[in-house]
């Protein structure tokens, strides 16, 4: 999507999950039944509608968009706010495995960043360094905490999405050499699993008309192949189109989301096993298209998503991952509402990999998982995701390569133009999930002490039959920054199975959380989140004496 930073027409262009993620580094055993957890070893390959590890097994990609380093700014957005590994704990511990990473062949070709704090924690270790430098540092970072990462061509230029994988003064070659110089780059970056090949195609986009200016899937098996030929372990990401594919049934698309043409114009790889096809999808707060309308919907959805791309799937022809979908209302009401939860039932009953759009809270007609703060979850968003999201971490065989320093190709030499703002294999078991049903006593604030310099609220961000879900802030509110603190707090009936930001060690019904190793500075006013989700034993399972000191 075009970053949502603007409404657009027809060209449209999760409270918490319940199991521990295992860390790639040193995997520790998870108190949630086994069936619920999975490693994934990389590299990931296809088996008919399958995405499979190392070890044939399957795997569901369950993560979110986080975008900026495609904009002028050349950095993923909230580091004006938020230390950068802070934030990629914080999505870790939500319960997502993997983020799509848009970029722009300008920005990988520029030098300079803006839109970061480097007196924020550990984006000082970020200053002075290129954004391709910068995404380096995400991606190692992600792997250290047990993240995918999906690479994501989303524009040529940092304003727009071009129709075409050509143009904005970029030429196929540029394309596809960007592309070239991060398959060399990440070869042995074990969690980077593969490339997006282009963002939305749209306008003057087609499938299977044989014209090369205009037929996107033969250049996205020119884009694929390039690819292959270098790195051999990547899975090759294959948006659909808006329009012109013959004989298409559906009269109107959203952008990207016509994968109709698959069937009899398919994609052809040197690996046939590394391809995946992956739609976007979207409903009315985005536009409001005319099936939204209908006297069936939202009936009517689920027949649009089979003829449009999901047939892909079912037919057993190639994996489906929704690259984009999201939206700001959740409720059971609104039309938006209804079809984001419709969608989000879809793809449970379907066991398709997603990444939703977007962890950004300033996508206008979508908002984010984060709120406006880039710090507070959006609960409603978050307890309807909640469902499909699973412990899954990925394990390396061997530690990784560094990362090859080799740069980008020469600028193009066409000129830029001015810039501009636009509006039949054994199935796999299926995948355990645990799906709690949240109730009304979501958000209650849990009160909380203070000692010394720091102090410490609690909030019960999700509270259902079986379990629940906790945050902690931490906040230095004084003028001296504080080293080694720790919270500590008094839980009767209930047993944690899942944390983050920090190490929860029991000690009889008393609780010991220390950070992790880049989260024991607080500067002055500067917060720290921790937090947990735990299974009910009894009556009496809320936390009490909860409160912060120092080591």
């Amino acid at each position: 999507m075009n970053l949502k930073p603007y409404s657009r027409l027809l060209w449209f262009g999760l409270a918490i999950a319940f199991s521990s993620l295992i860390s790639i580094i040193s995997p520790s055993p998870s108190p949630v039944d086994a069936a619920a957890s999975a490693i994934i070893q990389p590299p990931l390959s296809t088996n008919r509608s399958k995405i499979v590890d190392a070890n044939g097994r399957s795997v569901l990609l369950r993560g979110v968009n986080w975008f900026g380093i495609e904009t002028e700014m050349h950095a993923p957005h909230g580091l004006w706010k938020r230390d950068y590994k802070e934030m990629l704990a914080q999505l870790k511990g939500l319960g997502y495995n993997m983020i799509r990473l848009p970029y722009s062949v300008q920005s990988l070709r520029a030098s300079d960043v803006t839109g970061i704090d480097f007196s924020i924690g550990s984006n000082k270790e970020l200053e002075g360094k290129s954004p391709l430098e910068v995404m380096d540092a995400v991606i190692q970072e992600a792997q250290r905490q047990g993240l995918l990462i999906l690479l994501d061509s989303h524009r040529l230029n940092d304003q727009r999405i071009p129709e075409l994988w050509y143009g904005d003064g970029f030429t196929e070659a540029d394309w596809i050499d960007t592309w070239k110089m991060l398959a060399t780059r990440y070869k042995n970056q074990a969690n980077v699993i593969g490339a997006d090949l282009k963002n939305e195609p749209h306008g003057r986009a087609s499938w299977g008309t044989n014209n090369k200016e205009t037929d996107w899937r033969l250049a996205a098996e020119r884009a694929g192949d390039a690819i292959l030929s270098i790195n051999r372990n990547w899975l090759i990401v294959v948006e659909g189109v808006e329009k012109n594919v013959p004989g298409q049934k559906l009269a109107v698309h959203w952008m990207g989301g016509n994968l109709e043409g698959v069937e009899r114009f398919p994609v052809r790889l040197s690996r046939p096993n590394k391809l995946v096809y992956s739609p976007h999808e979207y409903g009315p707060g985005v536009f409001d298209q005319p099936w939204f309308s209908e006297s069936r919907f939202p009936n009517n959805l689920t027949s649009r998503w089979e003829t449009a791309w999901n047939y892909i799937a079912t037919k057993g022809i190639a994996p489906v991952l929704i690259g984009e979908f999201g939206g700001r209302q959740v409720d059971k009401n609104s039309k938006e509402g209804v079809w984001q939860r419709k969608l989000v039932d879809f793809i449970s009953q379907k066991n398709l990999s997603f990444a939703y759009w977007s962890w950004n809270p300033n996508s206008t007609d979508t908002g984010g998982i984060l709120q406006d703060d880039w710090l507070s979850v959006d609960a409603p968003k978050q307890e309807i995701l909640q469902g499909l999201l699973r412990a899954n971490s990925f394990a390396q065989s061997s530690a990784s390569t560094p990362i090859s320093s080799q740069p980008p190709s020469s600028q193009p030499s066409s000129s830029r133009p001015p810039s501009s703002q636009p509006s039949s294999s054994q199935p796999s078991p299926r995948p355990v999930v645990i799906n709690p049903a949240p109730n009304s006593q979501s958000s209650v604030s849990v009160p909380t002490t203070g000692r010394g310099q720091l102090k410490v609220a609690s909030n019960m961000q999700s509270d259902w039959q079986s379990g629940f879900c906790m945050s902690m802030q931490v906040t230095n509110p004084s003028n001296t920054s504080v080293r080694d603190w720790q919270v500590t707090f008094q839980m009767n009936q209930a047993a944690i199975n899942n944390s983050w930001n920090g190490n929860f060690k029991p000690q009889g019904s008393n609780y010991v959380v220390t950070p992790l190793d880049w989260g024991q500075v607080i500067e002055p006013g500067q917060s720290r989140e921790i937090g947990f989700c735990a299974n009910k034993l009894g009556s009496d399972y809320q936390p009490r004496q909860i409160s912060v000191s120092l080591r």
